[in-house]
């Protein structure tokens, strides 16, 4: 309850990543943003959200929204704002906190801030970046996690990597989980995915994997693993590769060549959103062997459909599948074709991992990560947690 003579405190989002696309720069960092945004307002109703966009698109009804003048999409452009802009905005719209929503703060902050970190891969995959992203990742993250009163973490594999690579007092870290949307679950309806089937030319049997077509989504050894499953286990599975290609690509499709199963990988490129519940009910297996992850939404999102998970045993995908997935070591091939042949013919130990995969799921949403969030601003005015 609102005390009596309360000022509502203004929150400064800075949301510049947000994009509403229906391409890659949808997904991600911009997913966690659109979720923040869009539940803040349940999780707090006594205090102001004012965020800052550079998409026009964006709709938040309960939100004071100040868009860009500036097509932000750019990176110069959005580095420009950020540091430049910014400020002005903060003192023109009398901003009490400032939560950077992704990686950096600007080096003049007027207010008391938060910055959220989702992973150090600027650090671990420098190649994977743009020239001006990764100089600017590089040297302006560690300063704002070293300025900002705290710092939020999406997993407890990303707040022991800032501690030790960015060298910040863990006592100044919260992990707070991302979450999962209410439309990953399972779907009964037969007849649905058999038109879902139909209209992508699916078979009957299938592994998915979904994620950016790059070097540290290890979707080579994917193929390699799925090859030597195809080999000696005689299985009738498709294996499918959903999502956009991003850097270095080209070594998967030239892999997929190599072992001779151009019939027997799909690549259907980027997956919509709100076509993703679809194509992991339709998967007999989900298959995730990253080689690192700030947290990895893809392994829940199944899990959260009933589908079985395999994931690496590395980062922070532990925590994401706990024990209801099958943790692999995403450098060993064979142990990965090994744990796919199990589930894929161990009824029981499927059945077993699509109970605990639900339950597990029910344990992230996203209005839990709002309400942290709003804990964070609270414990930085010093009331104990609520602001």
């Amino acid at each position: 309850m609102t005390a009596v003579g309360y000022r509502p405190v203004r929150i400064g989002l800075n949301a510049h990543l947000l994009s509403l696309s229906r391409s890659c720069r949808g997904a991600g960092i911009s997913w966690y943003i659109y979720n923040l945004l869009l539940h803040l307002p349940q999780a707090d109703q006594d205090n102001e959200y004012i965020a800052f966009l550079g998409e026009g698109e964006a709709y938040f009804p309960s939100l004071t929204l100040r868009l860009s003048r500036l097509p932000t999409i750019k990176p110069p452009l959005r580095i420009l704002w950020e540091q430049f802009i910014q400020p002005l905005e903060l003192v023109k719209e009398s901003i009490d906190i400032l939560h950077s929503l992704a990686f950096v703060q600007p080096v003049i902050c007027p207010c008391p801030s938060v910055i959220t970190i989702y992973d150090l891969s600027f650090f671990f995959f420098p190649e994977a970046f743009q020239s001006l992203n990764r100089i600017y990742l590089s040297l302006f993250t560690p300063y704002s996690a070293k300025r900002a009163d705290r710092v939020v973490a999406i997993s407890a594999s990303t707040k022991e990597d800032i501690v030790r690579y960015l060298g910040v007092d863990p006592g100044r870290i919260d992990v707070i989980y991302p979450g999962v949307d209410e439309a990953f679950r399972p779907i009964a309806d037969r007849g649905r995915l058999a038109a879902f089937r139909d209209k992508h030319g699916l078979p009957e049997k299938v592994i998915l994997f979904v994620g950016t077509i790059e070097p540290r989504k290890n979707v080579e050894r994917l193929v390699r693993a799925y090859a030597r499953l195809k080999k000696e286990g005689d299985l009738p599975h498709k294996l499918v590769i959903g999502g956009a290609e991003g850097w270095l690509y080209a070594g998967v499709f030239a892999t997929v060549e190599e072992m001779g199963l151009g019939a027997d990988v799909l690549f259907p490129g980027y997956i919509p959103r709100d076509e993703l519940p679809l194509w992991y009910n339709v998967a007999d297996l989900f298959v995730y062997p990253s080689l690192y992850e700030g947290f990895g939404l893809p392994p829940l999102e199944a899990m959260a459909c009933g589908t079985p998970a395999i994931a690496s045993n590395t980062s922070s995908l532990p925590e994401v599948v706990g024990e209801a997935g099958f943790l692999v070591d995403p450098y060993d091939v064979e142990g990965m074709a090994g744990a796919m042949f199990k589930v894929l013919t161990d009824e029981g130990l499927r059945e077993g991992m699509r109970r605990r995969g639900l339950e597990r799921a029910q344990g992230f949403s996203w209005l839990k990560m709002a309400r942290e969030t709003v804990k964070v601003y609270g414990s930085i005015r010093g009331d104990g947690g609520d602001v």
